[in-house]
């Protein structure tokens, strides 16, 4: 083993010194070594990037009057919190990606990064995917459940389009944020939106839509400022099949509400 030799060798001036300590140095002698340094330090490994924080992340915050409660991050699974990621997909920057194989969803960045955030996603018989924009934004939206959602839960019945909707809240499946999804001018009844319930992330529960956590779509929400692309597919990296069509399934909301703000205009 190879050894330090600044923590071996004693210098002639150290050897002057320890010399003039006379019968003093020779009495410590007994019970001490003269002269040895402290060994040699380990090297320490250079500091990696700083990780995110999470526990402020996704901790309580209060937003348009609503206190968001925390999210137990100790509960889900690291890869689906929110993270800078090298993009995966080759799109242009600004162009939201979701995979719905991974139940990730990547807003991509400038400099061959992205933003990537965990979603939950329709269970099977409501899986969807193709080619749309985000036409229509808007805070703790209003949810009108669809006539075929309603004839599935009469329950739902009290929030129905005639009977005005439930109001934006903690307990409205929506969240505290919605993007609209509109295809050739049309709404598709899809969107991105948040969720109370974050144990569903990275997992196939919901209706339809693709949900993410109250404090990721806010996040999400305020880095869409303009009307962006959306692509939702299996096939990562890869256009498509049947170019901007839908693969319809049942949606889970009937319409845009008033109060929403429009991104980009109508052609």
């Amino acid at each position: 083993m190879l050894k330090n030799s600044s923590s071996q060798t004693i210098t002639r001036r150290r050897f002057l010194n320890t010399a003039a300590l006379g019968a003093v140095s020779v009495a410590a002698a007994a019970c001490s070594t003269v002269g040895r340094e402290p060994p040699p330090m380990e090297p320490v490994a250079p500091a990696g990037p700083a990780l995110p924080d999470y526990a402020t992340m996704y901790g309580p915050m209060i937003d348009e009057g609503f206190e968001i409660p925390a999210i137990p991050i100790d509960k889900i699974d690291p890869q689906f919190l929110r993270q800078v990621v090298a993009d995966p997909t080759g799109e242009k920057p600004g162009t939201i990606i979701v995979d719905t194989t991974g139940h990730f969803l990547y807003l991509v960045q400038p400099g061959g990064q992205a933003i990537r955030y965990g979603v939950g996603l329709g269970r099977a018989g409501f899986e969807w995917a193709g080619n749309a924009n985000v036409q229509w934004k808007q805070k703790w939206p209003k949810w009108t459940p669809p006539a075929e959602m309603i004839a599935r839960q009469p329950e739902l019945q009290k929030y129905s389009v005639d009977n005005g909707g439930m109001p934006g809240g903690l307990t409205n499946p929506l969240g505290a944020r919605a993007l609209y999804l509109f295809q050739n001018n049309e709404d598709t009844l899809y969107r991105l939106h948040g969720s109370p319930e974050w144990n569903s992330i990275g997992r196939s529960v919901s209706s339809g839509c693709v949900r993410l956590m109250n404090q990721d779509i806010i996040d999400l929400y305020d880095r869409v400022p303009g009307k962006a692309p959306v692509i939702v597919t299996s096939n990562l990296g890869q256009a498509v099949a049947g170019g901007s069509s839908y693969r319809r399934a049942i949606p889970m909301d009937a319409g845009v509400p008033e109060e929403a703000e429009l991104l980009g205009r109508l052609w």
